[in-house]
């Protein structure tokens, strides 16, 4: 299966500071637990990062379908994230990596454990059986995303 649905899971919209996934379409590739299994990059200009990161590591881009606000980004044939359109100023945390993990749940409790938060809202399901996100802000500031393959219980609504 292609990662593009990750893709939808990640388009990106603030929120408190950190960042909120938007829907997939069909489940993303098992790359294995605790490996990237997605990534964004954000950009103020789509076309010039486009040219710039084609250039550099010889991705190509597809449309994402019903926007002209992101591209799917494709490395040897195979969807690996998202460039899209920034909302709002660029910063240095523009950019979200997602980890895969087994328990959605259980690490997002994890990470608070270790002193990091987990932003209202997350983790949520994805919808079309598409796993489940989480967001967690390390101690330092940074967001880092995850995600499960397997959706949380139905007691947990998707996103919308």
């Amino acid at each position: 299966m292609r990662c593009m649905t990750l893709a939808m899971a990640v388009g990106l919209t603030a929120l408190a500071g950190a960042v909120r996934a938007e829907p997939p379409k069909s489940q993303p590739t098992d790359v294995g637990t605790g490996r990237i299994a997605w990534f964004d990059i954000t950009t103020s200009r789509l076309p010039q990062s486009q040219e710039f990161y084609g250039q550099l590591f010889g991705w190509e881009f597809r449309a994402v379908k019903e926007t002209d606000q992101a591209v799917e980004i494709v490395a040897g044939g195979t969807a690996i994230g998202t460039l899209r359109v920034a909302e709002g100023q660029i910063s240095a945390f523009n950019g979200l990596v997602y980890v895969q993990v087994t328990d959605i749940q259980g690490s997002c409790a994890k990470a608070k454990e270790l002193g990091g938060t987990v932003p209202p809202g997350f983790p949520f399901n994805l919808p079309d059986g598409g796993g489940a996100v989480g967001l967690a802000i390390d101690p330092v500031g940074h967001p880092v995303g995850m995600y499960s393959r397997t959706a949380l219980p139905s007691a947990v609504p998707a996103a919308k």
